[in-house]
């Protein structure tokens, strides 16, 4: 009988031995299994600063909005939007033009328009000129009699 190759065992040795510490390795730990109908309770997660946050960002105030030297003063607008509205635009001499998309108004062209405001372009810049906050009218005598 001949003897084993030296490669023989080794490829002997190998194949009783990978299997043995496959079966013998330390498993993963796997969560427990849920079972059906169970009710299921999520870890808690601390809050941290959740309520402290802002869900949005605050509302832009035109009031305070700096004013740009020599853009279109908007005083209104008209029609349905998006596709039929124009915007009414006070001139520097006090006259009112009537401006629809696409149209230029002192080398400031109206690119859109939205409820409460116009976008005007010229060159590479942007101004959003939006419409005058409405005055707050004066009671009336006898609206004022009834309040007190």
């Amino acid at each position: 009988m001949r003897a084993l190759s030296p490669w023989t065992a080794v490829a002997a040795l190998f194949a009783v031995a990978v299997p043995a510490m496959l079966v013998w390795s330390t498993r993963p730990t796997y969560p427990d299994v849920v079972r059906p109908g169970a009710t299921v309770v999520p870890s808690a997660v601390p809050p941290a600063n959740i309520a402290a946050r802002s869900l949005f960002l605050p509302p832009i105030d035109p009031a305070r909005l700096p004013e740009v030297e020599g853009a279109p003063q908007l005083i209104g607008i008209a029609g349905r939007l998006p596709d039929k509205a124009v915007a009414m635009v006070r001139a520097a001499d006090g006259t009112t033009r009537v401006l629809s998309p696409g149209q230029a108004h002192e080398g400031w062209t109206l690119e859109s328009l939205s409820p409460d405001a116009a976008l005007f372009t010229r060159g590479g810049r942007r101004v959003r000129s939006f419409l005058p906050a409405p005055e707050a009218e004066a009671p009336d005598e006898e609206q004022a009699e009834e309040g007190l």
